[in-house]
């Protein structure tokens, strides 16, 4: 076991590879709180829904917000160095298997510098450059991943892991009530969300389900059980959203339309079932405790299932799979590429 710290340490969460994995990430930070009830906890992202998350969550005292995939060079090493020496650990969020992650780690400075050691491309992605490492296993879910290095960090063994939380508050349930009203939603009604969406880096288009399926199945689901359908998405998935819609001659099918992610969240938590691709919002669901219907094709199940929520896996279970892993590598399919 590595040098433990005590319960007055400033630590650093680097969560910066997406939404779903900073979500991955908040039972460590209440085992990290819990275990150093001390300690400062402080995160730096790069994506604005992370920041809604982070910020809502009371042990982190403050959340660092910048843009790095729109910023130049310059700005993102001045934004960096910022950081320097004023902290005594520093934690890359599983997974973060790129190069640029553990070189923001280093130029911090942190006594400690915490990461994954991957299985592949570790070495290229100077995995070398982190001094309190756990061992990358593909038995594990990424949860279970971030809990082993808080357990490098604390030297306490961790047996019961906690759920996912998004917390919300006020503002946000204010917000719901307002929408749901807007929408003519009621109490009775039987709800159900779709996201057909999923981040495209990397090629992971190719993970969704096909829209006309999933129209399909907001037929069915509005046929047979006079069900409302609200479809989810990020603000770039606007025409996925209302191409869904477009092939439903119903006015029980609604495209969401939010002003961030926690105003979404807020209405997916009103859904009977959720059913989704793997995405940011399958965790966000998870994170709501609610019921999940999670589509999973290239990704390994092992890692991205819903975590302690009810939920049910549809996938094909090809020999083939998983074909993606935890590398810079894209998404690459042998049957079609």
């Amino acid at each position: 076991m590595n040098q433990q710290y005590s319960s007055s340490n400033k630590i650093l969460i680097l969560a910066l590879s997406g939404i779903g994995d900073a979500l991955m990430f908040t039972p460590s930070i209440i085992k990290l709180k819990e275990l150093l009830p001390n300690c400062n906890l402080e995160a730096m992202v790069m994506y604005k829904g992370v920041e809604d998350i982070y910020n809502r969550i009371p042990e982190i005292s403050k959340v660092h917000y910048f843009n790095f995939l729109e910023s130049n060079l310059f700005d993102a090493f001045r934004f960096v160095w910022g950081f320097r020496k004023k902290y005594d650990i520093s934690i890359n969020v599983y997974p973060s298997n790129r190069r640029e992650y553990n070189l923001i780690s280093l130029l911090i400075g942190a006594e400690g510098r915490a990461g994954v050691r991957y299985i592949r491309k570790d070495l290229q992605n100077f995995g070398f450059l982190n001094n309190r490492v756990s061992y990358e296993n593909d038995q594990l879910h990424n949860v279970e991943e971030n809990i082993k290095l808080v357990e490098q960090i604390t030297g306490s063994a961790i047996d019961e892991i906690p759920p996912l939380i998004f917390p919300l508050n006020e503002e946000d349930e204010n917000y719901k009530s307002k929408y749901l009203s807007s929408k003519n939603i009621g109490a009775d009604d039987i709800v159900v969300g779709f996201h057909p969406g999923c981040s495209t880096l990397k090629n992971h288009i190719k993970r969704r389900w096909e829209p006309e399926k999933f129209a399909k199945l907001a037929e069915k689901l509005i046929t047979g059980y006079n069900a409302k359908v609200l479809v989810f998405g990020g603000p770039d998935e606007t025409e996925l959203k209302n191409s869904i819609v477009s092939r439903v001659s119903s006015k029980n099918i609604i495209s969401v339309e939010t002003d961030n992610l926690a105003h979404t969240a807020a209405v997916m938590k009103r859904c009977n079932v959720f059913v989704t691709n793997d995405s940011s919002l399958m965790h966000t669901a998870a994170a709501l405790k609610l019921k999940v219907v999670a589509i999973i094709g290239p990704t390994s199940t092992n890692y991205i299932h819903p975590w302690k929520t009810d939920h049910k896996i549809v996938t094909l279970n090809l020999d083939c799979s998983p074909c993606f892993v935890y590398s810079p590598k894209p998404l690459t399919c042998s049957r079609t590429d």
